[in-house]
């Protein structure tokens, strides 16, 4: 398979400060690559960095073409969305209309006529969104707010899914949902670069690892070989094991 985004000698960060020191990654197309680490590692920064919401510094190749100049319209009219840790939706509109918003890519390209068919993708994805489609964003639980903001990013029938802490504060039931998604979501051949804390949900359902520490890739290679390494176990997957050991 080809690599769907190739990125190297990444910098960025926030005004003088620094967050991210020559990260190199690469995405394989049809694959979910997972990035986990500590908060302040900078997690959130790549993506934003990637999305072009923060400035950056480096190579980055997506499709084999070079991202590095494209404003962040630019790099969604390539197929390229980010579902942010805040998930970013309009509280005081329904889930339909948010979820329309997301079809801005299409529209543009002049698809406008299959975001029917996208509504009803999405629909069939999250169910309880279809029983939802006329409440307000706002009013929705946590979970069913980050099933939306999933909605609206695949709205746009993206080549490369970004997800950032897409199981932050969320129930454990819910968090299975939602990594259950993000799997049936790999099935369709959508690329998925997923940043999240729980090392041990990501590992397992990822193809590939990064663990990022301090703005550096401390350590790299197949999710599984990841989920074996005795510094992952005993940094982030072993309070997990034990607890669950206890259980």
């Amino acid at each position: 398979m080809a690599d769907l985004l190739r990125v190297r000698n990444l910098h960025a960060g926030y005004g003088k400060a620094e967050v991210l020191h020559g990260l190199n990654l690469t995405a394989t197309a049809g694959q979910v690559i997972t990035v986990i680490g500590p908060n302040g590692a900078g997690k959130s920064t790549l993506l934003n960095a990637l999305m072009g919401v923060l400035p950056s510094k480096g190579t980055l190749d997506y499709d084999g073409r070079a991202m590095n100049l494209l404003a962040l319209e630019e790099r969604v009219m390539q197929g390229m969305a980010l579902v942010p840790e805040t998930r970013a939706l309009f509280a005081s509109m329904s889930v339909e209309d948010n979820l329309l918003l997301g079809a801005y890519r299409q529209v543009r390209l002049g698809n406008g006529q299959d975001t029917q068919k996208a509504l009803g993708e999405v629909y069939m994805l999250f169910t309880r969104l279809r029983e939802r489609r006329k409440q307000l964003a706002g009013t929705l639980s946590g979970g069913e707010r980050q099933m939306l903001a999933v909605g609206r990013a695949l709205m746009s029938r993206p080549r490369l899914l970004m997800l950032d802490e897409p199981s932050l504060g969320l129930a454990p039931l819910v968090v299975r949902d939602i990594f259950a998604t993000i799997a049936a979501l790999r099935a369709t051949g959508v690329t998925i670069l997923l940043v999240e804390q729980n090392a041990r949900a990501a590992l397992e359902v990822a193809d590939y690892g990064y663990v990022l520490e301090m703005g550096e890739i401390a350590l790299e290679g197949s999710a599984a070989d990841l989920a074996r390494d005795p510094r992952v176990i005993e940094t982030y997957l072993g309070a997990a094991r034990k607890k669950g050991a206890a259980a």
